[in-house]
């Protein structure tokens, strides 16, 4: 696999809107402008990652959590589907029902979306707060397959504490790191040469 660092962003800029199609229902979901939310997070995912695998059931029931709280959860998939079929939409749908995501997953087909955040990898997170200003982007915690810690979110759910308790911005925030994300042939940004090299890729 290729392991890639996400970009860090920086904070305080706007969330980049998007409609997207979400895999279960086939609704049309929309990030344009606040609506309430206490906090918007932005996750880019996919079905076949081992990082994603690895620390999936810990998110899910993670932001299963969060959206209780007022935060709105968006799980996208932007990966190139004709190299990478395990992705597809259908097989989106699968993943949703059985894990219990109660949040839209979204599928990002012509990778515009992941283009407008500057996406690198999955998983990539992106915290926006209530004006859809950027709180935080790094990663869920120190878990990595094969590294013997167990997913439990420790960073990115002591970010959400903090806005929702309007605390200051987490002065340490570490990129997340994970597969690189699948580009169609010529999407594949300027931006994108952070890899690390560690194995063949997946």
């Amino acid at each position: 696999m290729v392991a890639t660092r996400s970009n860090m962003l920086p904070l305080g800029i706007i969330a980049p809107s998007f409609t997207l199609t979400e895999v279960v229902n086939e609704n049309t979901i929309s990030l344009k402008e606040p609506d309430g939310g206490k906090g918007y997070l932005i996750c880019f995912i996919c079905n076949h990652c081992p990082y994603v695998l690895h620390l999936l059931d810990s998110l899910t029931g993670s932001c299963n959590h969060w959206q209780r709280f007022g935060i709105r959860v968006f799980m996208i998939s932007s990966n190139d589907i004709e190299n990478y079929p395990q992705d597809c939409p259908s097989k989106m749908k699968d993943l949703a029902e059985d894990r219990g995501f109660e949040f839209p997953y979204l599928f990002d087909e012509q990778q515009t979306v992941a283009l407008s955040y500057r996406a690198a990898c999955t998983p990539d997170f992106f915290l926006f707060d209530q004006n859809l200003r950027l709180f935080y982007r790094g990663q869920y915690d120190d878990s990595r397959p094969g590294n013997g810690i167990d997913p439990s979110g420790k960073d990115l759910d002591t970010a959400i504490t903090n806005l929702l308790e309007n605390k200051p911005v987490p002065v340490n925030q570490k990129p997340s790191l994970g597969c690189n994300l699948k580009w169609k042939t010529g999407n594949e940004p300027e931006y994108f040469k952070n890899d690390i090299k560690l194995a063949p890729e997946n």
